[in-house]
Order: structure tokens, then sequence, then C-alpha cells
């Protein structure tokens, strides 16, 4: 896993704006602290900061390829920039070396290069993997910009009058001189609102290649294609087909994924869906007298032994996570945090930093980045359960008829919803019309939406709630994954992103996903025989959050300082709400909304210090 970064201009000659290139690089060197790469022409700079997992020795980037141009032996570069994985770049690798490629290393990178030297841009369509690339192709004068399927790993763009400008991060875009960071109205109420409209980001300008799509520029201008998104097919399997189809695409899937030549990990947190992964995990590295599986969980000091029950939690995760590990033999290791680990200043701007914007989540994300730090010491890779809720129908807003009929997305309804941004002024919020936004924004994710015939009302609307799932929230986190994790170097692999799987599942009809009466029906049959059977019926409970009083109270005075000493973030807080949940009593188990309220005011603070982010919200 890595990070890029470049440009393209047509209308200039940037050869020799190295340092401008390095600049821009630099700023992704936690994404790849093991090597650093430049490559420059006439009009295009690549760049690429490189995490090495697969061929450590060989697949430095950029990679070129010299390739015949035209009829007079005239030959001409074709070069890539990548960040990401193909897990199926044995079978591409020798598909190719019989149709003539020829390989100098054994990385996937050079796969996917010669993969486009010999059958074009059509040749993303071949690939099974998580990835984000851009590719210069000197024959042809074209820059392309290709995301996966499901959007696991990052990619924008800056359009500019000559071309564009690329990179696996906002910041490393805004390290070029013609770009800037500010967030004007529609990018506030993309903050704000809560939806990740595919496309779109925060900041002014800047563009996110949409999963499945490739972006070209060219001196005749730019275009997007999609390659890939959810297609409406008729499932005619019967449950137990359709639970052993569930079973065989995760024991390859996840096989796939433990292709290293590093160490590797997974991330378990006690319920169905990282224990799945890890307990597949298990019998396939035994299956290859490898083993045993190495697993992390993060956990919280007195938590488990303080536990009470919350809104959305039922049981802490620690004797789960346990239980699983001796089913398995895993080699396992708890991660604990602490307040006072929560709340480092340090940490908290690092987390800031690494997702470019105030998060929705507070210790949801500071936490993450802890856990993946402490990880970072002992493995370089780690499978995680994450999208499963998203595929599978999880959350237990799926279950909850007045949030599937509320006519919004169901996250921003009722006790569990993901909204902590009721601290705005409210004239603030009118006048930049959030609830318009977001109500546009539900009715075009809904227009989008590939329907069958001839289905009840249930099932209809069923599938348009997966969909907001699969296209939207899924995007919130896989961002946080991916930010938190590559901002210690560590990458991390998402099985039940496998686009395969998501597009079989997806067009399970809603009666089949929960014919046993509960959440995750053909995951928990699919997978039930190598788990606990505790595990395999514990209720869904969403990643932790400390329930540790003090952390509150921090919370409390942190937020109390805003109001004090007048910080400019009060110019979009609401002060009598704000002083009102600064002096609200502290609960040990306060709903992740009210906490939530202080942690983005803090984000939001954070943000609007930094120098180089900008609000015009006129």
């Amino acid at each position: 896993m890595c990070g890029i970064a470049g440009w393209v201009d047509f209308e200039h000659e940037t050869g020799a704006e190295r340092a401008v290139l390095e600049r821009m690089t630099e700023t992704m060197a936690c994404r790849g602290p093991d090597a650093e790469g430049l490559w420059l022409d006439d009009h295009v700079g690549l760049g690429h900061r490189r995490l090495a997992i697969i061929d450590l020795a060989g697949g430095r980037q950029p990679m070129s390829a010299e390739v015949p141009s035209g009829a007079d032996g005239a030959r001409a570069a074709v070069v890539l920039t990548y960040s990401g994985e193909v897990y199926n770049f044995k079978e591409l690798r020798a598909e190719l070396a019989a149709r003539g490629q020829r390989f100098s290393t054994d990385s996937d990178t050079e796969v996917v290069l010669r993969a486009y030297v010999e059958w074009g841009a059509g040749f993303v369509e071949r690939l099974n993997g998580m990835y984000a690339f851009a590719l210069w192709d000197g024959r042809r004068q074209a820059l392309l910009l290709v995301r996966d399927r499901m959007g696991i790993k990052p990619l924008y763009y800056h359009p500019t009058p000559g071309g564009l400008l690329f990179g696996s991060e906002p910041k490393a875009i805004f390290a070029h001189p013609e770009a800037a960071a500010v967030v004007d109205r529609e990018g506030f109420c993309e903050l704000v609102a809560f939806v990740k409209t595919p496309g779109k980001t925060v900041y002014r300008g800047l563009r996110e290649v949409r999963p499945g799509e490739v972006v070209e520029v060219t001196p005749e201008g730019t275009t997007t294609r999609r390659y890939w998104q959810l297609e409406a097919r008729d499932h005619t399997d019967d449950v137990d087909t359709t639970v052993g189809n569930v079973r065989d695409l995760l024991e390859d899937i996840v096989a796939r994924q433990l292709i290293s030549d590093v160490p590797l990990c997974t991330l378990l947190s006690g319920g169905l869906d990282s224990s799945a992964v890890t307990a597949l995990a298990a019998r396939a590295l035994a299956g290859k007298g490898a083993g045993p599986v190495r697993s992390f969980a993060v956990d919280f000091v007195g938590y488990a032994e303080h536990f009470r029950p919350d809104p959305v939690r039922d049981t802490p995760d620690r004797p789960f996570v346990h239980e699983l590990a001796a089913h398995v033999g895993a080699d396992h290791r708890d991660i604990m945090l602490a307040t006072a680990d929560l709340m480092d200043p340090d940490v908290r701007r690092a987390v800031l930093r690494a997702a470019d914007m105030p998060n929705n989540w507070g210790d949801g994300y500071t936490s993450l980045y802890l856990l993946f730090r402490a990880i970072r010491g002992h493995s370089t890779v780690a499978l995680s359960g994450e999208s499963a809720d998203e595929v599978f129908g999880g959350y237990r807003w799926f279950h909850d008829p007045e949030s599937v009929n509320a006519g919004t997305f169901p996250w921003l309804t009722g006790p569990h919803r993901s909204d902590g941004h009721t601290l705005l002024r409210p004239d603030l919020l009118r006048r930049l019309d959030v609830d318009g936004y977001r109500h546009d924004a539900y009715r075009a994710a809904l227009a989008e939406v590939p329907h069958l015939d001839g289905v009840s009302p249930r099932e209809r609307r069923m599938r348009e709630v997966c969909y907001l799932h699969l296209t939207r929230f899924v995007q919130v986190l896989l961002d946080r994954k991916d930010r938190m994790s590559m901002a210690s170097g560590l990458e991390v692999r998402v099985p039940f992103c496998d686009h395969r799987l998501v597009q079989y599942v997806f067009n399970t009809p809603w009666a089949m996903k929960t014919f046993d009466g509960r959440e995750k029906s053909l995951l928990r049959a699919a997978t039930v025989d190598v788990l606990p059977a505790s595990i395999a019926q514990r209720r869904k409970s969403p990643y932790p959050a400390t329930q540790d009083p003090t952390y509150e109270e921090a919370l409390h005075e942190e937020v109390a300082k805003l109001l004090a000493n007048d910080a400019p973030v009060m110019s979009l807080l609401d002060r009598e709400a704000t002083r009102t949940a600064v002096n609200r009593p502290v609960d040990a188990v306060s709903t992740d909304a009210s906490r939530r309220q202080l942690e983005f005011a803090l984000g939001l603070a954070g943000w609007l210090d930094a120098d180089d982010v900008a609000l015009d919200l006129s």
C-alpha cells in the first residue's frame, strides 16, 4: 500500500518542477515509509511513496515500460504510480506471460502495468483487489486515474486549466501552488450532512474519483467512465445454495488476501464479521502449514470489568475476543487504551491531519489510530471485518421499520443516529440549507438504485436501503480505516468488499438475508461451523467506545476552553447549546450522539486553526 501524487498539464512544460512534486509526495510519507520515487516529463509528473508488501526489492515506483509508438520504430513510455493490491495478479501474470509479456520483477505493480500495455484501458475490468493508481501513456499523451470498484483506496483530483492535479489524499494536492484548501457552502454541507456523496469532497474544486471509475485526461479534455457498479439481477439460488456460494467466495477471498511478503494479522472484535475472517484465515494458514494466525483487538482500561449496556451495545468485546482466539489457536494481543491516550494533543492532531477534516465519530477515529499504530510494531498487513454489515444487512436500523421508512438515510434516524453536529448555529444550518442538501443527496442516491420488475414494495425498499449503505455509508467507514491505518504505515485489507461477494449478496432477496429471523443470516450460516456458538449468535455490537467518565469530563473541559477563549470556531457554534452540553452531567454511558457533539466541536476547532484551511460560507 502506498501514496501517489502528481499532475498532467498540457499548457505548460512542468518537467523541471521536481521540487513541487517532492513536496506533494512528501505529504504522504506515512503512507509509504519504505521508499520514494519521482518521474517527470514535459507535461506530466508522477510521485510515489512506497509501503513494501509484495516483492520488497523489485516493486519500486513509478514503474515504466518502453513500448512501440507508431510504425517508424519510435518508442514511448508507459508509466505507473500505483497504490493497492491486486489479489489475482498471479493468474494475470501467467496469462500475460503466455501472450508474450516479459517481467523483470515479482510485484503485482508490474502486472498492472503490463496488463495495460497488453489490453489497454479495458484491463481494469480484469483486476480483483483494492487499488488507486495513475497511469501515463506517452503514446497517446493520456493520463488515466483508476479507483477500485468499492472505493477501498482513495484517489482525489483537482482540475486545472491545462489538466489536473491528483493525490491519494487532499493534502498532497494542496501542496501544489495551484490548489488551495477552501471550504465553501456546498463543501460545508457535505461535511455536516453525513451523506458522503460519491465524487464530492468538502473542498472547493477538489473531486474524488468515484468507486469503479476511470478518469482520463488528454489534450482534448477530461472524461470519466464507470467500469463497474452494482447491477440488479434475478437471484435463482435457494437458501442452501446461496449459503454454500457465500462460503466458497469467502474462502477464496480470504485465501487470496493472505498473500504477503511481510507479517500479517487480523483485526478481531469478537463479533461475527471479524471472527469469521479470523477463523477462515486460521484455516487457510493451517492448510498451507503456516500459522498460527496473529490477531489484535482494541480495548479500554476498565471497560470489560465495568461495562454497562448502552443503546447499541449489549456486551463488551473482550470475552468473545478471547474465546475466538482460543477457538482458532490465534496468537492474540489486546491493545489497551486509557483516557490519557485518547486525549493526547499530539494524537488528536495526528488524527485530524490524517483525515484532512473533522470526523463524525470522535474516539472511534482516535482509538482506531492508536490501535493501528500499536499493530504496526508487529505487522504490516491486517485483515478486517469491515463492510460485512453493509453487505449482509447487519446494522440495527436495517431491522427498525421507523428507520427503514423514514424517507432519508437510515443512519440519520433513531437513537443510533450518526450525526454529531447539533451544536452548530441553527441559523447557519438554515442559511446553508443543510436539510435541503441532505434531501437532494438522498433523492439522487435513490435515482441510482437498480431495480427488478415485479417485486414487492418491501423488497424494493430493502434493495434501496442496501444500496444506500454500499455506496454511501460504507465510504465513510472505508475512508476512516484507510486514513487511520495509513497514518501508521499499516495496510488494512477488507475481504467483505470483494466485488464478487458484494454483487452476489446485493441481489439476494431480503427474506433470504434474514431467513433465520436475525441480521446477517447468510454470513452466520456460511461460517457457523468455524465459530463458537456464542459468537455465531452474538447480536451486532458496533466498534467500541470508551465508557470511562474521565474521557467525557476531558471533552467537557476542552470545549469549555473554546467558550472561555472565544475561539474562532465559536462563530459557527450555538453558544447556549454548547454551554448546555458542557454543563451536562457526565454519564459513563452517554449516547454516542451526545458525546459526538463535543468531539465534533473540538475537531472543527482544530481544523479551523490550521493555517491551510479557509472557510468561505458567503
